[in-house]
């Protein structure tokens, strides 16, 4: 992989702020193939309920959060002092820059969007879930999440709606305790770490200070140094999501240090102008940025960055695709 460049502003993208969209309730997650068509018996209708049809389980997840979340909002100093640019954003309390990469050159160029950002209150990170609604296949793309909670930044979470188990905390509050992978754990306090998700609980978590976790992976940093045989790993087992190996667009979450997070999305499957990454090479990124720790989240056509009203990647699908979470830091932060 070549050298990485000095980041650099993004530039003028001429696209307005997306529309709300309509939600679509219906929607097959393997491959795009449509199913609905299928007579609803065996392994259609299977398919159908696990893949396509919506579960709630809760139904108001901000009410949920409300009255569950092991940290009170009292416990956040409001912010003064709010400065938002077309690459940057601070108040009293957050800082936030926006930049955009390149490696290499021709067909081996790599294009990445970076946030670094800066907080004194960690629970400023925070997680939404589409339509404000917790349970499997419930999506909406991440422009109208983010613009729903009043985000001045986002990216796509780890698509917790896909799978049914794997250690799930978010805002402070358990929503899934099935551990089954190696997980990030992001603290109250600012800290953040990877670690197995069977050797633990969701309540221990909590107990310990948790604020968020993701489950998906690969971890890509740990203590400053890029992780060996990650090109290999295979984040899920179910069908039609085996791997996530080659070059793809990428998603991935990074901590420098005590309140101090590298969010960061990699474009590909556009030759000349990003190829995408290897998981090596994303894990490269992110050492090379200062992450002590950095996670791999969902990929490929799910990789989006939002800024101040709009998504400023080129997601590989032509446009956004409807996911199930956000990580994100809310105007007034």
């Amino acid at each position: 992989m070549s050298s990485t460049q000095t980041p650099k502003a993004p530039g003028p993208t001429g696209r307005k702020a997306p529309p709300r969209e309509k939600h679509t309730r219906r929607r097959l997650l393997m491959g795009g193939a449509a199913v609905l068509g299928l007579a609803a018996t065996g392994t259609s209708a299977w398919a159908l309920d696990r893949f396509v049809i919506d579960h709630t389980e809760i139904s108001d997840v901000a009410a949920y959060e409300a009255a569950h979340s092991s940290v009170t909002p009292a416990q956040a100093a409001a912010a003064t002092e709010v400065t938002v640019t077309d690459t940057a954003y601070t108040s009293s309390n957050t800082s936030i820059t926006i930049a955009q990469a390149s490696t290499g050159s021709g067909s081996d160029t790599i294009t990445y969007y970076t946030a670094d950002v800066v907080v004194s209150d960690a629970t400023a990170l925070r997680s939404a879930f589409a339509n404000n609604e917790y349970g499997t296949n419930i999506t909406a793309k991440p422009s109208r999440i983010a613009a729903e909670h009043n985000a001045v930044l986002a990216i796509n979470g780890d698509y917790y709606g896909f799978r049914t188990d794997g250690i799930l905390i978010r805002n402070g509050v358990v929503y899934r305790d099935d551990g089954v992978r190696q997980g990030l754990a992001l603290y109250a306090d600012g800290r953040a770490e990877v670690y197995d998700e069977t050797a633990t609980t969701a309540q221990a978590l909590i107990d310990a200070g948790v604020w968020n976790t993701c489950s998906f992976g690969p971890a890509l940093v740990n203590g400053g140094a890029v992780l060996q045989g990650i090109d290999d790993v295979e984040v899920d087992t179910n069908f039609g999501n085996h791997s996530i190996q080659g070059a793809q667009p990428r998603t991935a979450l990074g901590w420098v240090g005590t309140g101090h997070y590298l969010l960061v999305v990699v474009d590909g499957r556009d030759e000349g102008y990003s190829r995408g990454a290897t998981m090596t090479e994303l894990a490269r990124i992110m050492a090379d940025l200062g992450c002590q720790v950095a996670y791999n989240l969902d990929g490929g056509g799910s990789s989006a960055m939002y800024w101040n009203g709009q998504i400023i990647n080129q997601p590989s699908n032509g446009g956004e695709r409807a996911t199930s979470d956000i990580l994100y830091i809310a105007q007034g932060a």
